[in-house]
């Protein structure tokens, strides 16, 4: 008797246990959402903190003098964002479709309607998958199994090249299809200056 009661208190506090980590998961992982919402239209402020991620990462790399194949790998992952990042939701070398109605476009007349860029991969997402990247690289580094001993002069080489290639095409890309996937030098139309002005004419 003693005993089945014994184990029913163990499996009880068990599972009391469970309940309490699953609480307290949910709980972490709610307020890390909630901060991550509250950052997004902090932009600036995201990038300062992922630049020092990447110069902490950096630091540890160079100074244990190992760990180049995850930056290697780090890279091509980077790379591969980067694409993602300057590239249209609607390729339109797939559909050509979009090129012609609904794709990216500079107007070519002062009566054209400007297109808005619609990235395929958006800047906060962007921002998230590079820093968490790099916090991922950054604990690799704590485990020895992830320092394969590589040339890293070649590493580098390759992706140095693979870089241009892959930016070279994308540029090429861009003249062809005639879009700029950034907000610089955009026209920007600003309602209330002008309304404010009309109003004030006719006063």
């Amino acid at each position: 008797m003693d005993s089945g009661g014994g184990g029913g208190g163990d499996s009880s506090g068990g599972a009391g246990a469970a309940a309490a980590a699953a609480k307290w998961r949910t709980d972490a992982t709610r307020a890390f959402q909630y901060y991550l919402d509250r950052s997004t239209p902090h932009a600036t402020g995201r990038w300062v903190g992922t630049l020092v991620v990447a110069a902490v990462y950096a630091l540890r790399v160079l100074s244990i003098h190992g760990f180049y194949i995850v930056s290697y790998g780090l890279g091509i992952y980077l790379l591969n964002l980067l694409i993602g990042f300057l590239s249209p939701m609607v390729d339109p070398e797939l559909d050509p479709s979009a090129a012609a109605h609904d794709g990216p476009a500079l107007p070519t007349r002062g009566s054209d309607e400007f297109k808005p860029f619609i990235r395929r991969l958006p800047e906060f997402k962007f921002w998230y998958a590079i820093t968490k990247a790099f916090v991922i690289a950054f604990v690799m580094t704590f485990f020895s199994v992830f320092d394969v001993p590589v040339f890293w002069p070649i590493l580098l080489c390759y992706w140095i090249v693979l870089f241009v290639l892959t930016m070279k095409r994308q540029i090429l890309h861009m003249v062809k299809y005639k879009y700029v996937p950034f907000n610089i030098g955009k026209q920007k139309y600003g309602r209330k200056k002008g309304g404010a002005s009309s109003s004030s004419s006719k006063d």
